[in-house]
Protein backbone atom coordinates (compact mmCIF):
# COMPACT_ATOMS: atom_id res chain seq x y z
CA UNK A 1 0.00 0.00 0.00
CA UNK A 2 0.97 3.25 -0.94
CA UNK A 3 2.22 5.60 1.93
CA UNK A 4 0.65 9.22 2.31
CA UNK A 5 3.27 11.17 0.00
CA UNK A 6 3.04 8.28 -2.77
CA UNK A 7 -0.65 8.75 -3.23
CA UNK A 8 -0.16 12.35 -3.82
CA UNK A 9 2.92 12.11 -5.66
CA UNK A 10 1.47 9.14 -7.80
CA UNK A 11 -2.12 10.74 -8.49
CA UNK A 12 -0.48 14.39 -9.17
CA UNK A 13 1.64 12.35 -11.98
CA UNK A 14 -1.53 10.63 -13.44
CA UNK A 15 -2.94 14.44 -13.01
CA UNK A 16 0.08 15.42 -16.34
CA UNK A 17 1.36 17.48 -12.78
CA UNK A 18 4.79 16.76 -11.58
CA UNK A 19 5.35 18.31 -7.77
CA UNK A 20 7.62 19.83 -6.88
CA UNK A 21 9.86 19.50 -3.06
CA UNK A 22 8.06 22.73 -1.29
CA UNK A 23 4.96 21.53 -3.28
CA UNK A 24 5.20 18.39 -1.18
CA UNK A 25 5.63 19.80 2.13
CA UNK A 26 2.96 22.14 1.56
CA UNK A 27 0.71 19.77 1.02
CA UNK A 28 1.84 17.99 3.99
CA UNK A 29 1.49 21.02 6.02
CA UNK A 30 -2.05 21.54 5.04
CA UNK A 31 -3.14 17.96 5.86
CA UNK A 32 -1.68 18.52 9.41
CA UNK A 33 -3.09 22.01 10.05
CA UNK A 34 -7.03 20.38 8.45
CA UNK A 35 -6.77 17.39 10.39
CA UNK A 36 -5.66 19.41 13.50
CA UNK A 37 -8.39 22.13 13.03
CA UNK A 38 -11.55 19.74 12.40
CA UNK A 39 -11.39 18.28 16.21
CA UNK A 40 -12.50 21.37 16.73
CA UNK A 41 -14.94 22.87 13.90
CA UNK A 42 -16.01 20.84 11.25
CA UNK A 43 -14.07 21.05 8.05
CA UNK A 44 -14.32 18.07 6.45
CA UNK A 45 -15.87 14.38 7.12
CA UNK A 46 -13.06 12.52 5.16
CA UNK A 47 -10.19 11.92 8.19
CA UNK A 48 -7.82 9.83 6.12
CA UNK A 49 -4.59 10.29 5.15
CA UNK A 50 -4.91 8.71 1.56
CA UNK A 51 -8.94 9.62 1.24
CA UNK A 52 -7.44 13.63 2.42
CA UNK A 53 -5.05 13.09 -0.54
CA UNK A 54 -7.49 11.88 -3.38
CA UNK A 55 -10.70 13.31 -2.58
CA UNK A 56 -9.57 16.76 -1.33
CA UNK A 57 -6.52 17.43 -3.16
CA UNK A 58 -6.12 15.47 -6.57
CA UNK A 59 -9.76 16.12 -6.93
CA UNK A 60 -8.83 19.96 -6.65
CA UNK A 61 -6.42 19.45 -8.95
CA UNK A 62 -8.59 17.86 -11.44
CA UNK A 63 -8.94 21.88 -12.59
CA UNK A 64 -5.10 21.59 -13.68
CA UNK A 65 -6.70 18.53 -16.32
CA UNK A 66 -8.75 21.62 -18.39
CA UNK A 67 -6.38 24.00 -20.13
CA UNK A 68 -8.81 26.69 -19.25
CA UNK A 69 -6.56 28.19 -16.43
CA UNK A 70 -4.41 30.57 -17.37
CA UNK A 71 -1.13 32.21 -15.98
CA UNK A 72 -2.20 35.31 -13.64
CA UNK A 73 -5.92 34.64 -13.72
CA UNK A 74 -7.86 35.97 -11.49
CA UNK A 75 -10.00 33.28 -9.63
CA UNK A 76 -12.53 33.13 -7.15
CA UNK A 77 -13.70 29.74 -5.07
CA UNK A 78 -17.06 30.15 -3.39
CA UNK A 79 -18.30 28.27 -0.40
CA UNK A 80 -14.48 27.07 -0.24
CA UNK A 81 -15.06 25.30 3.41
CA UNK A 82 -12.13 24.07 4.37
CA UNK A 83 -10.39 25.72 1.24
CA UNK A 84 -11.11 23.01 -1.61
CA UNK A 85 -10.27 23.63 -4.47
CA UNK A 86 -8.64 27.23 -3.90
CA UNK A 87 -5.78 26.17 -1.82
CA UNK A 88 -4.25 23.07 -3.60
CA UNK A 89 -4.76 25.33 -6.89
CA UNK A 90 -2.47 27.70 -5.56
CA UNK A 91 -0.04 25.92 -4.44
CA UNK A 92 0.36 24.18 -7.53
CA UNK A 93 -0.40 27.80 -9.76
CA UNK A 94 1.73 30.44 -7.28
CA UNK A 95 0.64 32.71 -10.70
CA UNK A 96 -2.88 32.99 -9.98
CA UNK A 97 -4.84 35.74 -8.27
CA UNK A 98 -7.42 33.91 -5.50
CA UNK A 99 -10.27 35.10 -3.15
CA UNK A 100 -11.53 32.22 -1.07
CA UNK A 101 -15.00 32.52 0.28
CA UNK A 102 -17.09 30.87 2.84
CA UNK A 103 -20.01 32.32 4.98
CA UNK A 104 -18.54 30.76 8.04
CA UNK A 105 -16.28 33.23 10.03
CA UNK A 106 -14.24 30.06 11.74
CA UNK A 107 -13.45 28.40 8.31
CA UNK A 108 -12.22 31.75 7.59
CA UNK A 109 -9.94 32.11 10.63
CA UNK A 110 -8.48 28.50 9.94
CA UNK A 111 -7.85 29.65 6.22
CA UNK A 112 -5.92 32.64 7.03
CA UNK A 113 -3.58 30.48 9.26
CA UNK A 114 -2.79 28.05 6.61
CA UNK A 115 -1.93 31.06 4.27
CA UNK A 116 0.17 31.87 6.77
CA UNK A 117 1.96 28.90 7.89
CA UNK A 118 2.16 27.91 3.92
CA UNK A 119 3.22 31.16 3.13
CA UNK A 120 1.15 32.10 -0.16
CA UNK A 121 0.97 35.37 -2.07
CA UNK A 122 -1.56 36.93 -3.62
CA UNK A 123 -4.53 35.46 -1.66
CA UNK A 124 -7.17 36.24 0.31
CA UNK A 125 -9.89 34.69 2.20
CA UNK A 126 -13.23 36.62 3.13
CA UNK A 127 -16.05 36.13 4.88
CA UNK A 128 -19.46 36.49 3.92
CA UNK A 129 -22.76 35.31 1.39
CA UNK A 130 -22.44 34.78 -2.45
CA UNK A 131 -25.27 36.50 -2.26
CA UNK A 132 -24.36 40.21 -0.98
CA UNK A 133 -20.57 39.78 -2.32
CA UNK A 134 -21.78 39.06 -5.87
CA UNK A 135 -23.77 42.44 -5.82
CA UNK A 136 -20.41 44.10 -4.17
CA UNK A 137 -18.62 46.72 -7.20
CA UNK A 138 -15.20 45.03 -5.85
CA UNK A 139 -16.26 41.80 -6.39
CA UNK A 140 -19.06 41.27 -9.09
CA UNK A 141 -17.73 40.57 -13.16
CA UNK A 142 -14.32 40.90 -11.90
CA UNK A 143 -13.22 37.30 -12.16
CA UNK A 144 -11.57 35.69 -14.82
CA UNK A 145 -12.70 32.43 -13.86
CA UNK A 146 -14.73 30.97 -10.15
CA UNK A 147 -15.07 27.71 -8.86
CA UNK A 148 -17.05 25.82 -6.44
CA UNK A 149 -17.20 22.66 -5.43
CA UNK A 150 -19.95 23.76 -2.72
CA UNK A 151 -22.86 21.13 -2.12
CA UNK A 152 -26.11 22.59 -3.96
CA UNK A 153 -28.24 21.98 -7.12
CA UNK A 154 -26.95 23.98 -10.15
CA UNK A 155 -29.33 26.30 -10.47
CA UNK A 156 -28.70 27.27 -7.27
CA UNK A 157 -25.04 27.63 -7.58
CA UNK A 158 -25.29 29.37 -10.84
CA UNK A 159 -26.61 32.09 -9.40
CA UNK A 160 -24.15 32.68 -6.49
CA UNK A 161 -21.42 31.92 -8.89
CA UNK A 162 -22.19 33.77 -12.08
CA UNK A 163 -22.24 37.10 -11.19
CA UNK A 164 -18.63 37.27 -10.05
CA UNK A 165 -17.25 35.95 -13.76
CA UNK A 166 -16.41 38.94 -16.29
CA UNK A 167 -18.08 38.89 -19.66
CA UNK A 168 -15.81 36.44 -21.56
CA UNK A 169 -14.77 34.21 -18.51
CA UNK A 170 -16.08 30.97 -16.94
CA UNK A 171 -17.44 29.28 -13.89
CA UNK A 172 -16.28 25.72 -13.44
CA UNK A 173 -18.72 23.34 -10.97
CA UNK A 174 -17.55 20.81 -9.42
CA UNK A 175 -20.10 18.11 -9.37
CA UNK A 176 -20.29 14.30 -8.83
CA UNK A 177 -20.69 11.87 -12.06
CA UNK A 178 -24.41 12.18 -12.94
CA UNK A 179 -24.89 15.61 -13.84
CA UNK A 180 -27.51 15.35 -16.82
CA UNK A 181 -31.07 16.33 -15.17
CA UNK A 182 -29.02 18.76 -13.48
CA UNK A 183 -28.04 20.69 -16.37
CA UNK A 184 -31.63 20.28 -18.12
CA UNK A 185 -33.12 21.84 -15.02
CA UNK A 186 -30.69 24.92 -15.08
CA UNK A 187 -30.74 25.61 -18.65
CA UNK A 188 -33.02 28.46 -17.28
CA UNK A 189 -31.25 29.47 -15.03
CA UNK A 190 -27.74 29.40 -17.32
CA UNK A 191 -29.63 32.34 -19.87
CA UNK A 192 -31.08 34.24 -17.34
CA UNK A 193 -27.66 35.02 -15.56
CA UNK A 194 -25.84 35.71 -18.47
CA UNK A 195 -24.11 32.34 -18.91
CA UNK A 196 -23.98 29.35 -22.00
CA UNK A 197 -22.53 25.72 -21.58
CA UNK A 198 -19.49 25.58 -23.11
CA UNK A 199 -17.88 21.85 -22.05
CA UNK A 200 -18.71 18.87 -19.59
CA UNK A 201 -15.71 17.29 -19.03
CA UNK A 202 -15.60 13.53 -16.99
CA UNK A 203 -12.77 12.90 -14.66
CA UNK A 204 -11.90 9.58 -13.03
CA UNK A 205 -9.94 10.63 -9.14
CA UNK A 206 -6.45 8.82 -9.76
CA UNK A 207 -6.04 5.79 -7.60
CA UNK A 208 -9.75 5.42 -6.92
CA UNK A 209 -12.68 4.15 -9.10
CA UNK A 210 -14.88 7.83 -8.22
CA UNK A 211 -15.52 9.85 -11.27
CA UNK A 212 -16.66 13.65 -11.06
CA UNK A 213 -17.59 16.00 -13.54
CA UNK A 214 -16.41 19.44 -14.43
CA UNK A 215 -19.12 22.13 -15.91
CA UNK A 216 -17.48 25.05 -17.34
CA UNK A 217 -20.20 27.69 -17.87
CA UNK A 218 -18.90 30.76 -20.31
CA UNK A 219 -20.55 34.10 -19.49
CA UNK A 220 -21.12 35.82 -22.64
CA UNK A 221 -23.48 39.26 -21.41
CA UNK A 222 -23.62 40.68 -18.46
CA UNK A 223 -25.61 39.21 -15.35
CA UNK A 224 -28.75 41.52 -14.92
CA UNK A 225 -28.50 43.54 -12.19
CA UNK A 226 -31.26 41.89 -10.08
CA UNK A 227 -29.12 38.91 -9.58
CA UNK A 228 -28.05 37.48 -7.18
CA UNK A 229 -31.25 38.09 -5.51
CA UNK A 230 -31.00 38.60 -1.28
CA UNK A 231 -29.41 35.75 0.59
CA UNK A 232 -31.76 33.12 1.05
CA UNK A 233 -33.76 33.36 -1.87
CA UNK A 234 -31.72 31.81 -4.06
CA UNK A 235 -31.85 28.37 -1.94
CA UNK A 236 -35.87 28.90 -1.73
CA UNK A 237 -37.12 29.68 -4.59
CA UNK A 238 -34.24 28.31 -7.40
CA UNK A 239 -34.35 30.07 -10.88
Amino acid sequence: MMSNIDTLIEGSRELGISLKAEEIEKFYKFKELLKEWNKKINLTAIEDDKEIDIKHFLDSLTLLKTDYIKDGYKIIDIGTGGGFPGIPLKIVREDIELVLMDSLQKRIKFLDLVINELELGNIKAIHGRAEDFGRDKEYREKFDIAVSRAVASLNILFEYCLPFVKVGGLFIAMKGPDVDAELKESERAIRLLGGKVLDVIKIKLPLSDITHTLIIIEKINETLTKYPRKAGKPKKNPL
